[in-house]
């Protein structure tokens, strides 16, 4: 299992056992974790599972596609860090990662 801390707007956070190959998109809708509305189910087509991925995180998850930057561009309150939960896959040298939830998905 892969642990990731998901910390929501008001700074409650969920520590989750994250199985390997699910987005962490799908760890946070198969944990309930509020902030994460996923209305696409993971098509990186709808931008409502943002979230920002902690500065000592982002080499390893890497940079946003060309679709998923797309997506990104529809929100009016960009942060570094920002990326779509459901194009980061759980994968072993993420075990720990730290991803922080907007105020609102919209």
């Amino acid at each position: 299992m892969v642990k990731i801390t998901y910390i929501e707007a008001s700074g409650a956070e969920h520590v989750i056992d994250v199985m390997p190959g699910l987005s962490i998109m799908e760890g946070a809708v198969k944990n309930n974790v509020p902030g994460i509305l996923a209305d696409c189910g993971g098509a990186c087509a709808c931008g409502t599972c943002r979230v920002f991925v902690d500065e000592a995180w982002r080499e390893r998850t890497g940079k946003p596609s060309d679709m998923e930057e797309a997506m990104l561009e529809l929100h009016d309150d960009p942060s570094p860090g920002q990326r779509l939960s459901c194009q980061i896959r759980a994968v072993e040298n993420l075990n720990g990662l730290v991803v922080r939830m907007p105020k609102s998905q919209f």
